[in-house]
């Protein structure tokens, strides 16, 4: 008995034992996995600050232009005598290098005529249009001298800055030592400033780096999302509370969700062989025209719309139809006066998330032509135009310096919009996000 006595006292001791180390074990186990999921949080949080932190330095310089005073002299024998003739088409043949050339030679003396080459690259091959539409805005100026700040070449820019190194030897910079002793005296002179880069928002493609701009890229996608949401918005919708609310449940309708549904996941440049294969080839729209990429980039759009739509539809409590049809309600007003206006929020997202992946996407655009550059803004949605996503990827290939700075500039600019948009998603979710 006493042996018997102790073989259950042993087995009592043993037991609990056991059990706690299992459960340290199951304890142990479950910190770790805690541990390993804050881990790759941080890591991932690492690798985006990093992404930020190094777009953003790279794309600061290039909101800040240098720009040159210089006072030119516009002889009213070299202008358009007829007020009419006075515009940026009149005047287009007016001699601006050599007003401009003529003007920086007043300014600086040179003594050679390799210095005056050399002074005359000091400012970017574009001030003539910034001289010509100041005269244009205000055509009283000709036969006067006017001080005018023009824009600086790109490499001028980049000393300013500091992005190019001056202490480096000549011959591995792009501008010469001559050329550095004349921006130092035009520093000396109160005649060198950096300023907001109002260029890179309003002007459009340019070879040139220190001229080149987002404007007409802006307008072309403007463009696109007007079309996108003017056609995503109602053909989505109705769509999706068709199939949810009105189609009869068969093997036609599963086709058609499964087609959906796998729409969803196609590569976007798919979509772009599509528009060109149907839009530009079939209908014969124009190549490069916003109107194609908005239909092309609709396509591609439709299919998050229905499905987040139905999504959102789905997430009603079937009580609120019920309710309606109870008190005599028919189906199109218990979904149109009821489900519909719960839904909202959830529609909305859609539709706002929808119209931030469209914003983004550039392969479905290149198949369309809309790679092409364009120097005017577009007036209609069937000018050529270009996208924002589109002009990025165009500068990102340019072997100039100041393009490194351009490309990171408009990313900085496309992230921006994305981020609002999102942020605009989230907050009307959670505004009119009810309950159940």
């Amino acid at each position: 008995m006493s042996t018997q006595s102790e073989v259950s006292h042993s087995i009592g001791a043993t037991i609990p034992a056991e059990v706690s180390r299992r459960l340290k074990r199951r304890y142990a186990a479950e910190r770790r996995f805690q541990a390993y999921g804050i881990g790759a949080i941080m890591i991932g949080l690492m690798f985006l600050l990093i992404m930020f932190v190094s777009i953003i330095q790279a794309g600061l310089p290039a909101f800040q232009e240098t720009r040159i005073r210089l006072d030119v002299e516009l002889p009213a024998d070299k202008f358009p005598d007829d007020p009419a003739e006075q515009t940026a088409e009149g005047m287009r043949l007016v001699g601006w290098t050599g007003l401009i050339q003529q003007a920086i030679r007043d300014q600086l003396q040179p003594e050679t005529r390799a210095d005056a080459l050399a002074m005359h690259k000091l400012l970017s091959p574009n001030a003539e249009v910034g001289l010509r539409d100041i005269v244009v805005a205000d055509p009283s100026l000709i036969g006067k001298s006017v001080s005018v700040w023009l824009l600086a070449a790109g490499d001028v820019d980049a000393i300013v800055k500091g992005t190019m190194s001056r202490d480096v030897p000549e011959t591995q910079r792009t501008i010469n030592d001559r050329q550095l002793t004349f921006i130092d005296t035009l520093e000396e002179q109160d005649r060198l400033r950096s300023q907001f880069a109002f260029t890179l928002f309003s002007a459009g493609a340019s070879s040139y780096p220190e001229s080149a701009g987002i404007g007409v890229a802006l307008v072309g996608s403007l463009y696109m999302m007007l079309v996108v949401l003017c056609l995503a918005l109602p053909i989505g919708v109705a769509a999706a509370v068709y199939l949810e609310e009105f189609a009869p449940k068969n093997r036609w309708t599963d086709v058609i969700e499964v087609n959906i549904n796998n729409l969803a996941a196609v590569p976007s440049i798919v979509f772009g062989l599509l528009g060109l294969a149907v839009f530009i080839n079939f209908v014969e729209l124009p190549r490069s025209a916003p109107l194609v990429g908005g239909l092309v980039l609709t396509l591609m759009t439709l299919p998050t719309v229905i499905i987040a739509t139905r999504a959102a539809l789905k997430a009603v409590p079937p009580s609120i139809r019920e309710a309606a049809l109870g008190i005599g309600a028919s189906k199109m007003q218990s979904i149109f006066h009821h489900v519909l206006p719960l839904a909202a929020p959830g529609i909305l997202t859609s539709i706002i998330i929808g119209l931030a992946q469209a914003l983004g996407e550039t392969a479905p655009l290149l198949m369309i032509g809309m790679v092409a550059t364009v120097f005017t803004y577009p007036e209609t949605p069937m000018d050529p135009a270009t996208a924002l996503p589109v002009q990025i990827f165009m500068w990102s290939g340019l072997p100039e310096r100041g393009f490194v700075a351009r490309t990171s500039a408009g990313i900085m600019v496309l992230l921006t919009f994305l981020i609002f948009m999102n942020a605009v998603a989230v907050y009307l979710r959670k505004k009119f996000e009810r309950r159940w």
